[in-house]
């Protein structure tokens, strides 16, 4: 019996597990592999597609599925497999395409399971490449037969995103969808109710433990469902103002060693007390 039986730690990755310089941090990575030798499930949510977090996945090695796609789906990389996934409607794309005659500056990818399509392209999309690895494949609404994950749009301005948002907003099928700002220049559109926060149970019935055993760890507004729906949600110190408010602890930040000092709290017996 391990002193971490029963316990699951999901973490996000940029901000949260990462430091600035996208590594993850020894004392992270020796915290992580105590925490798993004594019993404890250990994973990441992220917004990203699972084809572009393998390297991150070889350092870290969970030894749990982890949440992907803003929870849209649940991956197993020792099988290279969905667990579980959920199919936006294929409206999704009629908003998208609106969007995007509305307003023509911004980028648009459609985000199938296995790839993503660029229908729209601007710097952001570029530069969104260039960081992810992921292959320029452009695309046309109309062509997409693939099941849809969800939307992402990005924006070069702060006026471009309020305005992005309020055309959504006012159109008639947005009461359909969810939608969550991921980046300071990323916007997604998601299937009603798919987050991050509904993932993280889906993951402890899977692993059988229990809701109030997991740890939700991180720093934006797309983990705020995610801090709220775990036994404990922890904003680290450089959070936004929104998850420090949504959680019910901040530990220190990305560049301190976060998971390090949760591990730490747990093996002093203070995280769930």
């Amino acid at each position: 019996m391990g002193k971490f039986d029963g316990i699951l730690i999901c973490t996000d990755l940029d901000g949260t597990l990462l430091c600035e310089n996208k590594n993850v941090s020894l004392e992270n990575l020796e915290a992580i592999e105590y925490f798993k030798k004594e019993g404890g499930y250990f994973t990441f949510v992220t917004g990203r597609m699972p084809f572009f977090v393998s390297e991150i996945y070889e350092v870290v090695q969970p030894n749990a599925p982890f949440g992907c796609i803003n929870g849209g789906g649940m991956f197993d990389h020792r099988t290279q497999q969905y667990v579980w996934t959920h199919e936006a409607p294929s409206k999704i794309l009629q908003l998208a395409a609106y969007a995007g005659r509305e307003m023509p500056a911004v980028g648009v990818q459609v985000n199938c399971f296995d790839r993503i399509f660029f229908c729209q392209e601007n710097e952001v999309m570029v530069g969104f490449r260039e960081v992810t690895g992921v292959p320029d494949l452009p695309g046309r609404y109309e062509d997409i037969h693939e099941p849809i994950a969800k939307i992402v749009f990005g924006v070069e301005t702060e006026e471009e995103m309020q305005r992005l948002q309020t055309i959504l907003a006012n159109h008639p099928q947005a009461g359909e969808f969810d939608f969550i700002r991921s980046e300071k220049t990323l916007f997604e559109i998601l299937p009603k109710g798919i987050n991050k926060g509904s993932v993280l149970p889906r993951l402890a019935s899977y692993l059988g433990i229990s809701p109030a055993k997991t740890i939700a760890v991180g720093d934006y507004d797309n983990d705020i469902s995610m801090l709220r729906a775990a036994g404990v949600g922890y904003a680290v110190a450089n959070a936004c103002p929104a998850a420090k408010q949504a959680a019910d602890r901040i530990t220190v930040s990305n560049e301190e060693h976060a998971i390090a000092a949760i591990v730490a709290e747990l093996e002093n017996g203070n995280c769930f007390s």
